[in-house]
């Protein structure tokens, strides 16, 4: 007996082995997804990110006194709004294709569009509704009914209020309407913190971390916005364009609200970064951001420029309407906000990409049934569904498309779209039509666009080829369209 256990001894491993094979054969039943490459968005930052363009509402004393930056020093009865109508500002922005509107709360001058229980030098003072009136709980009804989103904005600066520069009290005050407009209001989904202040402003440290945290423990969904995060970060500057280069991905310890010298890193962004913090780009419909009577809306032309060097460089675009001296957006702006809500509904409603006869790739992760395939970039959903390419696949990964008609395809506008729930990838990609590069570039995020330099092109074969990487490049989704506003 001994002698024949000795001789079965050898392959119980092997036989071990083939039990366990068989086994996992049988729980094989789906591809499995490439590991993510982190860091990764949060479900917040997912959603602020498909919101591709949002409004600021500038509004104040600052809009009857024909300020920027006011002194301080303005008396409430100066703010009086005879026509205000929030419902006005929300329909503007629903049709405009905007979901979530950012109100100036409070802005440098330290007047305040709510009655806080902390200051009086707020609407109770003015003669607008006989001093009952609440600015922010007018846009949080009108924006409930039209099921749009509400934002705000409080400057850290203050200069009114007597406790600023004296950081112990001035930090409590802040943080006490911090906690008023948190608590009062419902649902926040963004809070806008900046560290604009004059250059003989007093000297004030402003307790970022404790607001920060305070926030978070009353809003656990919020974004918070600032130079420095720690969901949304700004772009580094006031037009409304990112850097050809933009990562979601920084290092927050290199930053610091307010610190000056930063505005590209921020811009550009870091493909080495351990943070996810994508970009926000903040520019106004018109020259200022609080209404003046003598400016006028920027031209259509102006705003796709903006557009194009924004939402399609992976950036949110933050548009700025302010309302005017009656309380209502000027019709001037209205008309230019649908102009160009038509304009990109034109653009971009139509994809030829989804005409074509044949769509492949270099490779695909688990085969023809893996779930993978190149034909995922073609529906409808840009996060969740996209072709991966195989691991072992050696050389550059690319996707390509072919027209099934012979007069081809004519378009002059490129989108690409990453699956960046599992992390920013691409770091070089290049388009051909027909064997000639028409386009290159670097990174592409949430969404890149690509305004072709040359016009118009005509062709059958498009190829979109991946240079450089971080790990597997994984598309979400692929756009060819017509822009017949763009004129080069």
């Amino acid at each position: 007996m001994a002698k024949l256990w000795c001789c079965w001894w050898p392959l119980v491993p092997l036989l071990f082995q083939l039990l366990i094979n068989s086994a996992i054969s049988r729980l094989e039943k789906a591809t499995t997804p490439p590991l993510p490459i982190l860091p990764l968005p949060s479900f917040s930052q997912l959603k602020w990110q498909q919101r591709e363009l949002i409004m600021f509402l500038h509004f104040g004393v600052n809009t009857f006194t024909g300020s920027e930056w006011g002194t301080g020093h303005e008396d409430p009865a100066t703010f009086d709004p005879v026509e205000l109508d929030a419902n006005q500002w929300v329909d503007t922005a629903v049709e405009a294709g905007v979901s979530l509107v950012i109100l100036t709360a409070k802005h440098h001058d330290g007047f305040c569009l709510w009655p806080s229980n902390y200051t009086d030098h707020s609407v109770v003072r003015s003669p607008w509704r006989n001093g009952r009136g609440d600015v922010v709980q007018e846009l949080v009804d009108a924006a409930k009914t039209r099921g749009v989103d509400v934002g705000l904005y409080l400057s850290p600066w203050d200069r009114h209020d007597r406790r600023y520069g004296h950081d112990l009290v001035y930090n409590e005050y802040y943080l006490a309407q911090l906690q008023e407009l948190l608590k009062k209001y419902g649902t926040v989904r963004e809070i806008w913190f900046d560290g604009a202040k004059g250059a003989n402003a007093t000297n004030m440290t402003y307790y970022f971390a404790e607001w920060f945290s305070m926030v978070k423990e009353l809003q656990s969904s919020i974004n918070i916005f600032s130079d420095a995060g720690p969901d949304i970060r700004w772009v580094g500057d006031e037009n409304g364009s990112a850097g050809s280069t933009c990562w979601s991905t920084i290092n927050r310890s290199k930053l610091a609200i307010g610190k000056a010298g930063i505005e590209d890193y921020l811009s550009i962004g870091d493909p080495k970064g351990r943070d996810w913090l994508p970009p926000e780009c903040d520019v106004s419909i018109r020259p200022g951001w609080f209404w003046h009577k003598s400016e006028s809306p920027k031209k259509l032309s102006k705003l796709l420029e903006i557009y194009y060097n924004s939402v399609g460089r992976n950036c949110l675009l933050l548009l700025n309407v302010p309302p005017n001296t009656t309380g209502l957006i000027s019709e001037e702006d209205v008309k230019r906000l649908k102009e160009f809500r038509i304009a990109i509904d034109t653009i971009f409603s139509t994809n030829l990409a989804e005409s074509c006869l044949l769509v492949k790739a270099s490779s695909k992760r688990g085969g023809k049934e893996g779930g993978y395939g190149p034909e995922n970039v073609l529906d409808n959903d840009h996060l969740w569904t996209y072709w991966a390419p195989r691991d072992d696949y050696k050389g550059n990964h690319w996707i390509e498309f072919t027209s099934g008609t012979d007069e081809g395809l004519r378009f002059n506008v490129i989108r690409i779209q990453e699956a960046i729930g599992l992390g920013q990838r691409i770091k070089r990609h290049e388009i051909y039509v027909d064997g000639i590069r028409v386009a290159n570039g670097t990174t592409v995020g949430y969404k890149r666009l690509h305004r072709l330099e040359g016009g118009v092109v005509h062709g059958r074969v498009v190829r979109i080829r991946i240079i450089e990487s971080k790990g597997l490049p994984l598309i979400s989704s692929v756009g060819l369209h017509f822009d017949p506003y763009w004129h080069p």
